[in-house]
């Protein structure tokens, strides 16, 4: 004869039943069941500092699992505090599945204590949003959560569950046995790799813009044999650095920067552009393509997004692993595109600052000392400000997923929380995050949370003592800042005050000894850089002429 569980329990069964290893959040009142269903549960529940700092380890989580990390609040206040990392995930395509408390259904139908319209609050920033009404739908809806936050593209599935409902029984033999199945993509059809080849037949200089898709169809090695079959230079968007090693010959670096840098002027010098993977979130394409006058070939799982500057000549869906293997083994090279010089140049550029010692420590020097200390696989979590300009540009990546940047919805505070994900996933590499000073305090709090996981991780804070970004804009636009200066507390003594490390850079030449200290020192580390954002308008004015000497040199050859 069959038991009954509660609602609340059966939820937990069915989380267990999608192979879900940790749980990311708050109790609360409204949440009382899931938390007690938890204790008898092998998920692992992390009890974060903030409800935000938990949506964005369950983003981070189902970035580099491609599984979706779950997130849990109360009701009121503790759901609206999800939403920052919740829209994150589903405009960045990570795969997440929010749940909220809620309270009871007996008072939804008058204005009460804490009680919104969750369903409705989440739905623009998610792909499913639902209320559990009865305990017998519970599986159900989770198993459409789970369906919705991985299938391409990936991202938000949000659950509102009333505590009354969770506190229903429900018979036990109602959960059916399912197995997690993820969906196979669909393959392009055969005809499509040679209308993509015949385009190539006719392109002297064909370049390849390469985006986050490729990490999540786990295509960097198929995209790298095919740029290499046809010689075609690579340039990534900030979120699929790595997918083309920056050390790779055919490699041009990191589109993003709003200006006519390098790796622009390889792109506007192309007469085929092949997105692969791209996603017009990570960059839109009137930066790169501003009279909509470039050839374009879209190569995804997806159809392409319709905009007036992405007029497609074709576009070929499917499995990106196979189609890019299919283009691979057919395609002839190309050895008209000469790029090598442009790699080369590029790559004289990232490795100049290697040795200047000026104090405060220029962007470029951290970003190169940061590269030095780091092994391959190491893992760098980018927070959002003026270093991340820096880092997407410069920071060499050579492995796919070892540079995670928040560049579709770009939310600042997420690098912390981040970092402890990556470190639950892979705990054998070193987990860094790069913050600004101001990204840093959006969510400092999640220092307990690492000290508390016994995590060993590092952060390394640019500080300026001011929103750095901000300023470079304003500068750009108006000639002066305007309320941007902020003040900051000794970084090294608020990190020892949460039981961590704290470092402080004094000099320059002890920046590298400094990180790698901090990454071998077994726990919780903090590392207090000042930095010197001057050279963001130098940097503004050197883009302008960086790509002339280059054009001139072509325009020669």
């Amino acid at each position: 004869m069959s038991k009954k569980v509660t609602a609340a329990q059966l939820l937990v069964k069915c989380l267990e039943n999608e192979g879900v290893e940790y749980m990311f959040g708050i109790p609360g009142e409204e949440n009382l069941g899931i938390m007690d269903a938890l204790l008898d549960s092998p998920i692992e529940f992390i009890t974060t500092r903030h409800e935000q700092g938990a949506a964005f380890m369950a983003d981070v989580y189902g970035r580099l699992t491609g599984k979706a990390g779950v997130c849990t609040s109360t009701l009121g206040p503790g759901a609206t505090n999800l939403v920052t990392g919740v829209a994150d995930a589903n405009m960045d395509r990570a795969p997440i599945v929010a749940i909220a408390g809620q309270g009871p259904t007996t008072r939804m139908h008058r204005e009460s204590h804490q009680i919104l319209d969750l369903v409705n609050l989440f739905a623009p920033i998610s792909k499913y949003s639902v209320q559990i009404r009865e305990p017998e739908t519970v599986p159900e809806v989770i198993r459409k959560a789970f369906k919705f936050a991985e299938a391409e593209k990936p991202g938000a599935a949000f659950i509102d569950f009333p505590e009354n409902v969770g506190d229903m029984p429900v018979e036990e033999a109602s959960f059916p046995p399912l197995k997690v199945q993820r969906a196979m993509p669909s393959i392009a059809p055969a005809g499509k790799s040679q209308q993509v080849l015949d385009a190539l037949s006719s392109a002297k200089h064909p370049v390849i813009i390469a985006g986050n898709g490729v990490i999540r169809y786990n295509a960097s090695d198929e995209l790298v044999r095919f740029a290499e079959a046809i010689n075609a230079p690579v340039a990534t968007t900030f979120m699929a650095k790595g997918v083309m090693p920056s050390s790779h010959p055919l490699s041009i670096g990191t589109v993003g920067l709003k200006a006519h840098d390098l790796v622009a002027f390889g792109i506007e010098e192309a007469d085929l552009v092949l997105c692969i993977g791209y996603d017009m979130v990570e960059y839109e394409p009137q930066h790169w393509n501003p009279e909509a006058k470039a050839r374009i070939i879209h190569i995804d799982g997806s159809p392409a997004e319709v905009h007036t500057n992405y007029i497609l000549e074709m576009g070929m869906v499917g499995d990106l692993k196979d189609s890019l293997s299919r283009l691979a083994d057919r395609a002839e090279d190309n050895p008209d595109n000469k790029v090598t010089p442009l790699h080369e140049t590029i790559m004289s550029e990232l490795n100049a600052h290697g040795g200047d010692m000026g104090y405060p420590v220029k962007p470029q020097k951290i970003i190169y000392d940061l590269r030095q200390a780091m092994d391959p696989e190491d893992i760098v979590i980018s927070d959002v400000g003026a270093h991340k300009m820096w880092m997407a540009r410069m920071f060499q990546a050579e492995r796919p997923n070892t540079c995670i940047i928040s560049n579709g919805f770009a939310s600042m505070g997420i690098a912390l929380p981040g970092a402890i994900a990556a470190k639950l996933v892979y705990p054998e590499r070193n987990i860094l995050a790069v913050c600004g000073d101001s990204g840093f305090l959006m969510n400092n709090q999640e220092l307990e949370t690492a000290i508390r996981l016994k995590l060993n991780i590092t952060v390394l804070i640019f500080n300026d003592n001011k929103y750095g970004l901000i300023e470079w804009h304003q500068l750009r636009e108006y000639g002066r800042e305007s309320h941007v200066a902020t003040g900051n507390p000794d970084f090294k003594m608020f990190a020892e005050s949460f039981g961590a490390k704290g470092y402080k850079v004094e000099k320059t030449e002890d920046l590298l000894t400094t990180l790698k200290e901090a990454m071998a020192d077994g726990t919780v580390s903090v590392i207090d850089c000042p930095v010197d954002y001057s050279e963001n308008m130098k940097l503004t004015e050197r883009l302008k002429s960086l790509a002339s000497p280059f054009a001139k040199q072509e325009e020669l050859a």
